[in-house]
Order: structure tokens, then C-alpha cells, then sequence
């Protein structure tokens, strides 16, 4: 990413040019959290609870926080395995009892084949996470997620792959996509698109309409930049422009009346 780019200018531009209704989030992974940008907001502190890293994270894109957790912040148990917040020895494992138990895999070693490909860190690789609204950002973002829905996250597909000539990875589960949207850009240094999990709808107000573009934060100029010529030859737009030029039919019996009466189809 530039060191020169402007996130508020970005943020807006993006913004405004495909009407999200949340703000841009601009994600980062701490070592340490004297890191922490002044008047960043701590759950367990200046709320006085726990939470999940989707919430965390819903925080900054529709309050406009600039939200920070650590450990001792997180409550979600699957959120804290994939990204080494807990003691587990094997997160791939320890998740696939959590999921056979909570029934969304049959048995421990159909879950384990699943668990095995989420993206995920090592424990204490990284002891924080940092979420902003991307325009208040005063730190390079690792990863830079945007929520939409389906024809919004299109132009933002058309933007990414304009200039690169490869199509847009999806891998989903309908569980632990925080890792998907949020782990994996960074550690493929590639776009994802995401389809928010069962987490992200009861506990971060993820709506049902709502899908997940999220991009490295390197490559946040390049995403502005083709967001400006992308489509640009076709009108490709949102709203997305419909097509009005031609003559509705209408039914065999309006047309007989329509004669009758002096109007013909």
C-alpha cells in the first residue's frame, strides 16, 4: 500500500461509489498492545464484558469504534482456537470436537478434514487484534474487509480482479468465517469473498443479505484505483442500471382489446 494513500479519501470513495451502508474495516494483527492507537475501546474494560472477534469487529463498522481484543477480551471459542488465543495443541482437532458435539459435523474426523484448511495462527503469534472504520485508520491495515450485499461485493470483484486476470476465491463453511475474511487475505496476500457464518448473524447483526469482500491491505491502492475504470465502458454502476429500452407483451387478450380500442402492439 502506498504510504502516501489517503484512507479517508479511499474509505469515502468506496463508500459513496457502491452505497455501503458500514463503514470499511481496517484490520490489524499486534504483537503488542501498546500498539493500540489512543482512545482505542477494550471490551472487557470499557464495557465491562467479553465478546466475539465478529462483534469486535461489527463494532468499528457500524459505531465507528476503533475496537482492540486480546485474550483476555474473546469469548468466542472457535474464534479463539483460529486465531492462538488458546493453549490448543492441535486447533484443527480440538475444533472438530466442537464442531461434531455442536452437530455441524457427523463425526470428529469428517469435522477434522474441514478444520484442517481454515486459516489460522499459531498460539500467540499474534496477542492482539486491532479494528477500525478504515477512514479513521491511523495504521497500515493487514486485511480490509468490506460487508455488502451480493451486487455491491461485485464491483468490488470487477476492481480487484481488473488489473490481475484470476477470479476471486470463496471457501466457505457457514462457520468460523472470521478466519476466512479475515486470516486468509493476509496470509495469501489474495482477495476472499466470504459468506458470513452462523457467529457473524447472531452476534455481530450481520444481515441476511450481507456477504464479506475482504483484501490484504497492501493492495488497497490498486482496489481504489481500478474501482474507477472497471466496468467503466459498459456503465457497470451501483444501483445496478437496468435496461428499459423495449416493448413489453402483454397477454393474447389485452392485445385483441387493444384493437378493438385503437391500440395496437
Amino acid at each position: 500500500m502506498s504510504t502516501n494513500l489517503n484512507l479517508e479519501e479511499v474509505s469515502e470513495f468506496i463508500r459513496n461509489t457502491i452505497r455501503l451502508k458500514s463503514y470499511p474495516v481496517a484490520s490489524k494483527f499486534l504483537k503488542d498492545t501498546s500498539d493500540f492507537p489512543e482512545k482505542t475501546r477494550t471490551p472487557s474494560k470499557q464495557l465491562g464484558k467479553k465478546v466475539s472477534i465478529c462483534q469486535a469487529l461489527s463494532m468499528a463498522r457500524l459505531y465507528g469504534w476503533t475496537v482492540g481484543i486480546t485474550k483476555e477480551d474473546v469469548v468466542c471459542v472457535p474464534g479463539a482456537i483460529v486465531f492462538g488465543f488458546s493453549t490448543a495443541e492441535d486447533p484443527a482437532k480440538t475444533m472438530s470436537q466442537l464442531w461434531c458435539e455442536g452437530s455441524y459435523s457427523k463425526t470428529e474426523e469428517i469435522g477434522y478434514r474441514e478444520a484442517k484448511n481454515l486459516y489460522t495462527f499459531k498460539t500467540n503469534e499474534y496477542s492482539a487484534l486491532l479494528f477500525s472504520p478504515l477512514h479513521r485508520a491511523s495504521f497500515k491495515p493487514d486485511t480490509v474487509v468490506f460487508y455488502g450485499n451480493p451486487a455491491q461485493l461485485m464491483r468490488l470483484i470487477h476492481a480487484w480482479t481488473y488489473g490481475r486476470g484470476t477470479r476471486v476465491m470463496c471457501s466457505c463453511g457457514g462457520k468460523v468465517e472470521c478466519s476466512e475474511y479475515l486470516i486468509a487475505p493476509f496470509i495469501t496476500q489474495d482477495a476472499r469473498l466470504a459468506i458470513p457464518g452462523t457467529g457473524d448473524r447472531i452476534f455481530s447483526l450481520t444481515q441476511d443479505d450481507e456477504m464479506i469482500f475482504a483484501i490484504p491491505g497492501a493492495f488497497l491502492s490498486e482496489l481504489f484505483e481500478n474501482l474507477k475504470e472497471a466496468g467503466k465502458k459498459v456503465g457497470a454502476t451501483y444501483p445496478i442500471p437496468m435496461n428499459l429500452n423495449f416493448q413489453p407483451e402483454f397477454p393474447k387478450f389485452f392485445k385483441e382489446l387493444g384493437r378493438k380500442i385503437g391500440i395496437e402492439s
